[in-house]
């Protein structure tokens, strides 16, 4: 079933009538055939792939639906590839506390050598990232299995499992960005309104994520936010003191002010203040 689920040929999209290789979907002169074939285009930045079979396992039947995304394969990538930075910031330090907590901890990148390349014992143990165990997860970036006993149509059923992944990810968004835990609180409005803070917080992330075309990451998008800062010239305006990125240039193409000339005058500003409001 593994080689069943990710053999690249035989994908389809909801809606559409080709058969895909998801081998192939990065190239342009393969997605210009097939539209060409079947009249129809697709965006492999949203779309989400899929096959289906039913399996018997121990009496019980199931149907077996494996979903395949782009976009969903980004997002394990990033998050593998800022656990493999803490495993080297980890090493760097010289740290003993090398014992991983449980098979998603961030060392399980880090191998342990305690024998010479001749095979004898060796005198002090040698850790380094281990390459093999990132290449392993790579196999399964952009992958999702769901069995069920549904007997809808696999589209239908991929439509309403689609969105776990990214509750998901708002949970990890509002614990590693947002530091909604742990709360040093005690009194209940006042852990209430910490968490409605970070769920607004979280809302109002989500809306600017989709102003933007889901062109930028999470941390990307508040990482550079928080260094958009303004100088305020008494009686004169602001001045910028952040620099111009590709985020700020479609920051501001999204909500119709800039924020990057030299000077922007208080009137300026409060017309800002009430474009952004809408």
């Amino acid at each position: 079933m593994k080689d069943w689920a990710l053999e690249p040929t035989g994908w389809r999209i909801s809606g559409k009538r080709g058969s895909y290789d998801i081998s192939e979907i990065d190239d342009s002169e393969y997605l210009k055939q097939m539209t060409e074939e079947y009249k129809e285009t697709i965006d492999i930045k949203t779309e989400t792939f899929y096959k289906s079979r039913w399996i018997k396992e121990d009496g019980l039947e199931q149907k077996l639906i494996v979903t395949y995304s782009v976009k969903y394969s980004n997002y394990q990538r990033n998050i593998r590839s800022r656990q493999v930075e803490r495993a080297e910031k980890l090493l760097a330090t010289g740290s003993t506390k090398l014992k991983k907590a449980n098979q998603n901890n961030y060392k399980r990148f880090i191998s342990k050598a305690s024998v010479t390349s001749d095979g004898e014992i060796a005198q002090k143990e040698i850790y380094g990232i281990n390459a093999d165990v990132i290449a392993a997860e790579e196999i399964y970036d952009g992958f999702y299995a769901v069995c069920t006993n549904l007997e809808d149509d696999p589209a239908t059923i991929i439509k309403i499992n689609h969105k776990r992944w990214e509750i998901e990810e708002c949970f990890r968004i509002m614990k590693n960005e947002f530091k909604s835990r742990p709360v040093y609180l005690t009194r209940d409005d006042r852990i209430e309104a910490h968490f409605t803070t970070c769920f607004i917080s979280l809302l109002i992330y989500r809306i600017l994520e989709k102003r933007l075309n889901e062109k930028f990451t999470c941390p990307q998008i508040i990482g550079e936010l928080r260094e958009m800062n303004l100088l305020e010239i008494p009686r004169e305006g602001y001045v910028p003191a952040y620099t111009r990125t590709d985020f700020t240039d479609a920051l501001h193409d999204a909500f119709g002010f800039r924020t990057d000339f030299n000077i922007i005058p208080t009137s300026q500003m409060k017309k800002n203040f009430k474009i952004s409001k809408t």
